[in-house]
Parts: structure tokens; C-alpha cells; sequence
């Protein structure tokens, strides 16, 4: 399923499937913003929408699921109100997508790292293509951290050891690796892919809705029981986006120039 406008992010319905394309493929289909945004709304209108049955969400271009938030956002960010407040707002977002009262599925191809790794983690099933490259790379790249949240997503996921992996040593994992670690639930050559989603959304749109949902609500509650309360890391937040290295990290990525750390 191809984007057919210019929208940032797309809803295409096609008969009971609900397509949510993300669609800036000249920059690996990096958020902004207003496509948080739209994610949220969409994933509160789906969820009610009797019409939809199960929602996939994709990229566009093929290079890329989503290659995280866009960079030149975080520009302005002068305060810990600045970084916490964008931290609680994208908890908000994935909650919304997470919380979808229907299945959902996250087709991947290439890049699905920061945000788009995050996005990917809320849904209810993953299938990539062999050339899927999956993190969360901000210790090389930008000097931020996640909420507490998306690490106990991706802890339930991958378990903790391999968590360090993708936090700390900035690992992308592979297609083959990310099966074997539970993270995606099948790897498909990129040309039958979308085939193979739709049939999975088709299958899952004849069962019973009130047991996929009252499943997918069960386990959220179980997870749930798990986590740290949102909110308990906020002093983590506060230290690494409020810090020398994360502004001139950010002004290097944005310049494209060398950036060496300072731990200050």
C-alpha cells in the first residue's frame, strides 16, 4: 500500500484494513511534530471506528519504517521543561497506539530506530524485511535518553541484557537477530511482504473482536503491573537533554560535522 497524497502521515482504508503510511521518505520518514500528532488522533478515531478491523502501519520510499523524530526539532530545546515535556508528550502518543482497542502491525522495512523504534514496539505484531536495522542508536548519535517507558517496552521485548545492547552499545539489530530475539514476529522478502501482512490482518479480522481485544488488554495489564510508574525518570531526562553534549550534538547532526563528547 502506496501513499496516495502528500500528507506526512496517510490513513488509507482499504476494506476492513486500516493503513497508517508515514510518508517523508526523502528523510527516512523522520516524525515531526504534527505527525505525532496525527498519530494520536488516528489511533483514538480507529480504535472506535466499527468499520476497521485491524491497522497497519508502514513507511514510504522503502528505505525506512520511521528513522526516529526529526532532528531540527530539538534545535530549541533550552530547558529540562523542554525535554520532559516532549518526553511525556511522545508517552502520550505511543500510550495511544499501544492502547488500540484492535489489532495492530507494524510492516518494516530498513530503518526503524529512536521514535520509529518505539512506534514499532507498541504494536501488537512486527514483520520486516531482511534488511531490517532496528535501535535505538542515541548514545552515538545524540546524547538523549527514552522514557522509562519505551526501555520497559523494549525489556519486555528483548529482556534486559539485550537492552544494554541496543541502549548502551548503540547495536541495530538485523532481521535474522531480531527474530531470534522475539523482536519481530517474521522476516519476509520485501517483495511479498505486504502480501503476507495483509493476510495476517485478514486472519486476525475473522476472529472474534471481543477476545483479540479483551486479549491484548490482558497482557497490557500484566506488562503494565511490571513497569515503573511514567514520570520516575524524569531526573535521567533532565541530565542528558539539558547537557553541553546534547546541544552540540544536536547542532552537529543538523550541520554535519564532527562531535566528539565530553560527558558535561
Amino acid at each position: 500500500m502506496e501513499p496516495k497524497s502528500t500528507a506526512e502521515l496517510e490513513l488509507i482504508k482499504d476494506g476492513r484494513i486500516a493503513w497508517l503510511i508515514f510518508n517523508r521518505p526523502k528523510v527516512r520518514n523522520a516524525m515531526t511534530w504534527g505527525m505525532y500528532d496525527s498519530l494520536e488522533r488516528h489511533c483514538q478515531a480507529l480504535s472506535e471506528d466499527p468499520e476497521v478491523d485491524v491497522v497497519v502501519l508502514r513507511g514510504s520510499g522503502g528505505e525506512a519504517f520511521v528513522a526516529g523524530t526529526d532532528i531540527k526539532q530539538f534545535t530549541g530545546f533550552e530547558t529540562a521543561r523542554h525535554a520532559l515535556d516532549y518526553e511525556h508528550r511522545i508517552d502520550e502518543v505511543i500510550g495511544a497506539l499501544e492502547s488500540l482497542g484492535k489489532p495492530t502491525i507494524a510492516l518494516l522495512e530498513g530503518f526503524c530506530v529512536g521514535g520509529g523504534a518505539a512506534i514499532a514496539m507498541a504494536c501488537d505484531f512486527r514483520y520486516c524485511t531482511p534488511d531490517l536495522r532496528f535501535g535505538v542508536p542515541i548514545a552515538k548519535t545524540l546524547g538523549n535518553c527514552v522514557s522509562i517507558t519505551n526501555v520497559s517496552r523494549l525489556v519486555d521485548l528483548v529482556g534486559a541484557a539485550r537492552a544494554k545492547e541496543v541502549l548502551m552499545l548503540a547495536k541495530l539489530f538485523g532481521a535474522d537477530e531480531a527474530k531470534q530475539a522475539g523482536l519481530v514476529t517474521g522476516v519476509v522478502a520485501a517483495e511479498k511482504i505486504e502480501a503476507e501482512v495483509r493476510q495476517v490482518a485478514e486472519r486476525l479480522g475473522g476472529f472474534a473482536p471481543l477476545t483479540l481485544r479483551a486479549s491484548k488488554e490482558g497482557v497490557s495489564r500484566v506488562l503494565a503491573a511490571r513497569r515503573p510508574p511514567a514520570g520516575s525518570e524524569e531526573d535521567l531526562i533532565a541530565l542528558c537533554y539539558t547537557s553541553r553534549d546534547f546541544k552540540s550534538a544536536v547542532k552537529a547532526f543538523v550541520d554535519k560535522t564532527p562531535h566528539a563528547w565530553r560527558g558535561e
